[in-house]
C-alpha cells in the first residue's frame, strides 16, 4: 500500500472518531518523507487530548493499528496531533527537563522523573543529551517507565 493510501486511511479514521465524538473540528493530513501527520484543529478539543495526552496517544495508536491492518507495510510513522498539543507538550517538557538537569548539576544527586510515555521520554533524553555533565536512563516497565537524570558518569547506586 502506498504512503498516500495509508494517509487516506489514517485521515478517514481520525475524521470518523472526531465525528463520533460530536466535535466541530477540521482534520488535515500531511505526508512527508518521514511520516504521515494527521492534525485535528478546532475549539474545545480537550476530550481528544485527555490527561497528559493519554487519549491522544491512544487515538494515535488506534490509527496506526487501523492502517497496518489494512495493508502489509508497517514502515510509515503516523503522528496524530490535536490542537497543537504535541508541540506545546514538547516545549513544556524541554523547559522542565532543563530545570531538572540544572538541579542535578547543582546537587550532584540523581533525580527520577514521573512515569511518562515513550514519546515524552525521548524528548527528555534528547534534551539532556545536549547538556554537558548530565545523562539519562529509562527504568521501570511500561506503563510505569520513567527517566532518571543523573550526573554524567555517576554510579547507579547513588539514587
Amino acid at each position: 500500500m502506498s504512503v498516500d493510501q495509508q494517509a487516506e486511511i489514517a485521515g478517514a479514521f481520525v475524521r470518523g472518531v472526531v465525528e463520533r465524538f460530536g466535535l466541530d473540528a477540521a482534520t488535515d493530513v500531511h505526508v512527508s518523507e518521514e511520516h504521515i501527520s494527521v492534525e485535528v484543529t478546532g475549539e474545545d478539543l480537550g476530550l481528544l487530548v485527555g490527561p497528559r495526552g493519554a487519549t491522544l496517544d491512544a487515538l494515535q495508536e488506534l490509527t496506526r493499528t487501523v492502517v497496518q491492518r489494512r495493508g502489509e507495510e508497517h514502515g510509515t510513522r503516523i503522528v496524530v496531533d490535536v490542537a497543537g498539543f504535541r508541540a506545546r507538550r514538547a516545549a513544556a517538557l524541554e523547559t522542565f527537563t532543563r530545570r531538572v538537569a540544572d538541579e542535578v548539576l547543582a546537587s550532584g544527586s540523581a533525580e527520577a522523573l514521573e512515569p511518562m510515555s515513550a514519546a515524552d521520554r525521548k524528548i527528555v533524553h534528547d534534551v539532556v543529551n545536549g547538556i554537558h555533565g548530565v545523562e539519562t536512563t529509562s527504568e521501570g516497565t511500561d506503563p510505569r517507565r520513567y527517566v532518571v537524570v543523573r550526573p554524567a558518569g555517576s554510579v547507579d547506586a547513588d539514587r
